[in-house]
């Protein structure tokens, strides 16, 4: 008798981990490998971090907290909106999440249903669409341009109309894979788009922090209905702490408390509290910014000289999105093809992109100073 095996099984992988098992594999034979491909910082969490993590094991139980997370942790988060963005935000409204990805999930379950469509950028990050398609939700993907920085605008909202209602837009600035960002004009109408049509905006602004030539705006600025995702992941340096945070509207407050209860009663405890310290460790963390934007300038120096001439503008983030269409119509076999040649590891722009990847591939610069100019290096060389 075979068991049944539902449909969700069928869910597309995320190629960047595929790389990285290849990538792991070479390591294993003792081979040199340069990690491009991984939206990973180079560096472990801050020493306050570290700190607070030490102090609470010798002395904290480290039992299940609240669903939506320990009172001094979103305090401090809310306080982070009012220092860092100028905005008042009531504590209540913050949640705790499993990471980002934890936030993703709450989110899609708390404001859509089976059967709704929800926008979103091509190129983007991939785990959108598949956690939408195994919930049941439709992506809606509109083709971004390198006109429009790879970001949506209300010109592709109106297309995207035409075959359906639309109940939901998910924006990211800085985005993955682009590194591009909305200016803050562009923010405002998307964000003022979404109210007029009844479309519910979910913006992931996970990579804020990490820009270059201004600061990122968050949408909670613009309209109290929106939903904000971000994480200790990236600008905190902590990925494997996994822990992040939404800021939710009134109307899904208990909707996604019951939800959270229910799926995961609550972010790692030891994570939460040593999250607290985060954000007193500013020069350090800034200290890393400034080393992602030294990595970023000497990519931008060496990819053209490495035969990649075309690529989005890298605002923020830790990514450049390269065009190499000239080049290949494979990225996947491409990216094999130079991890094998090199030791250097991308990431295929199918995963962002499964209209038009084909021709792009996507290089974080996230590692050490030294691994970005080894692996720069070697992209130079490699038909040499």
């Amino acid at each position: 008798m075979v068991l049944k095996v539902a449909s969700r099984a069928g869910i597309p992988p995320f190629m960047v981990m595929d790389v990285l098992r290849d990538a792991n594999e070479r390591a294993a034979a003792q081979q040199a490998v340069y990690h491009l491909e991984l939206g990973q910082p180079g560096t472990g969490a801050p020493e306050g971090v570290l700190d607070a993590a030490r102090a609470a094991l010798s002395s904290n139980r480290l039992g299940y907290t609240e669903a939506f997370g320990i009172p001094p942790l979103r305090e401090a988060i809310a306080g982070h909106y009012r220092d860092y963005y100028g905005v008042a935000l009531d504590a209540d409204r913050v949640v705790v999440t499993t990471g980002s990805s934890g936030g993703f999930v709450l989110a899609f379950l708390a404001a859509f249903e089976a059967g709704d469509r929800v926008a979103l950028a091509s190129p983007g990050y991939p785990c959108y669409r598949n956690i939408l398609s195994a919930f049941g939700v439709e992506p809606v993907t509109l083709l971004a341009e390198p006109k429009d920085r790879f970001q949506p605008t209300p010109a592709l909202l109106d297309k995207a109309l035409r075959d359906g209602p639309i109940d939901g837009l998910i924006v990211a600035s800085p985005s993955n894979p682009a590194g591009t960002m909305l200016d803050r004009r562009d923010l405002s109408a998307l964000v003022d788009y979404c109210r007029a049509n009844g479309i519910r905006l979910i913006s992931d602004e996970i990579y804020h922090g990490i820009t270059y030539d201004r600061r990122a705006d968050t949408a909670v600025e613009f309209d109290d209905s929106v939903i904000i995702i971000n994480s200790f992941s990236k600008y905190f340096s902590m990925t494997g702490w996994r822990v992040g945070w939404m800021v939710v509207p009134p109307d899904l407050s208990r909707t996604i408390e019951c939800l959270a209860q229910n799926f995961f009663i609550s972010a790692p405890t030891l994570s939460q509290i040593a999250a607290v310290a985060a954000f007193d460790c500013g020069e350090e963390n800034e200290r890393r910014v400034g080393s992602y934007r030294a990595n970023r300038d000497l990519l931008l120096e060496a990819l053209p000289k490495a035969g990649f001439e075309k690529f989005a503008p890298a605002d923020g983030a830790f990514y450049v999105y390269v065009d190499i269409g000239g080049l290949t119509n494979d990225s996947e076999a491409f990216c094999r093809k130079i991890l094998a040649d090199t030791g250097v590891a991308l990431a295929p722009g199918l995963d962002f992109d499964p209209d038009r990847g084909n021709r792009f591939l996507r290089i974080s610069y996230a590692e050490t100073n030294a691994a970005i100019e080894a692996a720069a290096t070697l992209l130079i060389d490699r038909d040499r």
